[in-house]
């Protein structure tokens, strides 16, 4: 994991560009899911039968779109993580940006949909810590 801080203003700068890798993340994880389940009910279906003909081309075919689905998760994940972002719940799209106050680390706290970060938290606290941004946390500079 990466030692990087962010300015209030750096964090908010990369906003766009991590919301695009969050989707593009949170898409392949549905297309996964849905091969899974997919899977495991014809899985079930087989073994409930006895057996039964399968349409090979299209599991084959499915098969492929879940591995393609992984790659662009891991890429886009690594894209995040080599940017100094962490992703704390893909689900919902939430991820902290370490930021040093007062020679203190707090995280910046964003969640997808919110058109800004509006909230921070300290290290151990967590999303239900989350406290509104303040002059001292939006005015912090990077430490030399």
């Amino acid at each position: 994991m990466s030692s990087r801080t962010f300015t209030f203003d750096e964090a908010q700068d990369l906003l766009p560009v991590l919301e695009s890798l969050l989707r593009t993340s949170i898409d392949g994880k549905k297309l996964i899911e849905a091969v899974d389940a997919e899977f495991l009910t014809t899985q079930r279906r087989v073994f409930i039968s006895g057996g039964m003909s399968l349409n090979v081309v299209h599991f084959a075919k499915r098969k492929a779109e879940r591995e393609k689905a992984i790659q662009r998760v891991k890429d886009a994940m690594n894209e995040i993580d080599a940017m100094g972002v962490q992703v704390k719940d893909l689900d919902i799209g939430l991820l902290d940006f370490p930021c040093e106050v007062d020679g203190q680390v707090v995280l910046l706290c964003w969640k997808l949909g919110e058109t800004a970060i509006t909230h921070w938290h300290g290290v151990s606290e967590g999303f239900a810590g989350r406290k509104p941004i303040d002059a001292r946390i939006a005015k912090a500079k990077r430490a030399n």
